[in-house]
């Protein structure tokens, strides 16, 4: 019994101060980062790609081309308190939940069509 009441005391509480990003939309994500002692932010831009709703394991994956035109995929937690905030800085219309296809596109064969409001 004493164990349960625990779990429920330390069960991370979702929160509510960040939008949760769907697929397609290109974001901003500010990340804290430590380096040794210090700790600063650091921005980390792109096009999510997948979205996976699990309540407070929800996640999000973002594909952005470092130089030298090489993808790179990072997955966030949503609720992680090392993400500090998202910008969604332009959402686009895409008909699938994942969208894989665009690891095989280069240059302007991997851009989206802006959904305007």
């Amino acid at each position: 019994m004493g164990a349960n009441i625990m779990e429920a005391f330390e069960r991370p509480e979702p929160r509510t101060d960040i939008v949760t990003p769907e697929p397609g939309d290109y974001v901003k994500v500010h990340v804290r980062v430590v380096e040794g002692k210090n700790e600063r932010v650091q921005t980390f831009p792109g096009t999510v790609i997948k979205v996976t709703r699990g309540g407070i394991n929800s996640t999000f994956t973002v594909r952005r081309i470092a130089s030298n035109g090489i993808g790179v995929e990072r997955t966030f937690l949503l609720h992680s308190p090392r993400v500090e905030k998202i910008e969604i800085l332009r959402k686009s219309r895409v008909r699938r939940a994942r969208l894989y296809f665009l690891r095989n596109r280069r240059g302007k064969a991997a851009r989206l069509k802006e959904r305007r409001y």
